[in-house]
């Protein structure tokens, strides 16, 4: 198939990550991909530095007062409709697939005009989203544009069931909704002997590390509860262990204080951040990997990185893990935001190498064996929208 997929993001932080690689699945399996974007994702190259969280073009908009930001989020809607337009006379698409922007209708708009089927990916409430971050000027007018654009795409494809529910919440039909979390590359965990030591060279690692690490991949804020895991290690139970972060964030400043504090500065690493693509060759490195605290619709990308890797993970207990994860199955799952549950999930894994071997395997198996995969999820893209042109083919010969 031919699809034209539109997106307006920076490409260069998680969301690049999700499009390259979702676009890189579409062709892998055969079909022709048109990009139309403010920002290209580069999707046939790799970044070579990784990019940090809000930069990029668009994200000048960032600077302005938040009026006028919301205003120019709604505003690209006229600016984006008729690029997708001209792109889609151009390549003449089977389809269209949109990431879901804030105040973004371009897509719908267009779709609607080119008599072309939308797809429309919504990873965020955006919204929610907003409204409990950065505000809303016009939370009204926010409302009624996101209700808008949900109910008139075709079919809103979903990271989460819990996202399901509450797109449909909002009137969107439920036939409509259809779930694609994130996904990996699984070729790409395919270890050699020596991928251990690999990693933990590329980690600056040094033989005075020993003991399990404990590691996290990411761009960590403090509602990601880290100091949670700091607190956990200053325990004599957890002596033994050393806590690797792969990433960087706003909450950096107040670990290092917090570690200094704890007296466990040089059990923690601060690896720094590090180009997607490096990822899973520096997972081996860790016996044990993290997310201490996610929001409670999302589908975070590290979790199926750390699955593919075989590795145990220890994740909050909440609906939208549970899609995934299950309680001595494939991880442990603690209570949200409680220390003292982290703590204990901590002591089991550091001290019971079996268990961790247990559950990385199960999680390795369950990704190939669900099809979590960037091409499975391509696949049931594919599937929708070849229905949908059926359904439209049909109804034009009527």
């Amino acid at each position: 198939m031919r699809i034209l997929y539109h997106h307006r993001t920076s490409a260069g932080d998680g969301q690049g990550v999700h499009i390259r690689s979702l676009q890189r699945a579409f062709r892998e399996l055969g079909h022709e991909v048109f990009e139309v974007s403010l920002v290209a994702s580069d999707a046939e190259t790799k970044p070579k530095e990784p990019q940090k969280q809000g930069s990029g073009g668009w994200n000048v908009m960032a600077r302005l007062p938040r009026f006028a930001r919301e205003l120019a989020e709604y505003a690209y809607t006229s600016f984006g409709r008729p690029k997708i337009i001209a792109a889609a006379n151009r390549h003449e698409p089977d389809f269209i697939y949109e990431r879901y922007a804030f105040g973004n209708g371009a897509g719908v708009a267009a779709a609607q005009r080119l008599g072309l089927p939308l797809v429309l990916e919504v990873n965020s409430p955006m919204v929610l989203e907003l409204s409990r971050t950065r505000g809303l000027s016009f939370p009204g007018t926010a409302r009624r544009m996101e209700d808008w654009i949900w109910k008139s795409a075709d079919r809103v494809c979903v990271v989460t069931q819990v996202l399901g529910d509450m797109v449909a919440e909002r009137g969107v039909e439920r036939s409509r909704i259809f779930v694609t979390p994130n996904g990996v590359h699984p070729e790409a965990y395919d270890y050699a002997s020596d991928a251990r030591e690999c990693a933990r060279t590329a980690l600056g690692l040094g033989p005075e590390a020993t003991g399990p690490v404990l590691g996290f991949v990411g761009f960590y804020r403090e509602w990601h509860r880290l100091d949670l895991v700091l607190a956990a290690l200053a325990r004599p139970e957890l002596a033994s262990a050393r806590l690797v972060l792969v990433g960087e964030g706003p909450a950096h400043e107040a670990l290092v204080a917090q570690a200094a504090t704890l007296g466990i500065s040089e059990r923690i690493h601060f690896a720094g951040p590090r180009p997607h693509d490096s990822i899973p060759a520096l997972l081996p490195a860790f016996d044990l990997a993290l997310v201490p605290a996610i929001n409670p619709y999302a589908s975070p990308l590290k979790l199926f990185e750390y699955m593919a890797a075989g590795l145990a993970s220890i994740a909050p207990d909440q609906p939208n893990l549970r899609e995934v994860l299950e309680q001595d199955r494939n991880a442990l799952l603690v209570t949200p935001g409680d220390g003292e549950s982290l703590r204990a999930a901590l002591e089991r894994l550091v001290n019971d190498v079996h268990l961790r071997e247990r559950l990385g395997a199960r999680a390795r198996a369950d990704v190939l064996e669900r099809d979590l995969t960037w091409r499975g999820n391509a696949r049931r893209v594919i599937e929708v929208a070849t229905e949908l042109v059926a359904e439209r083919r049909r109804n034009r010969r009527k």
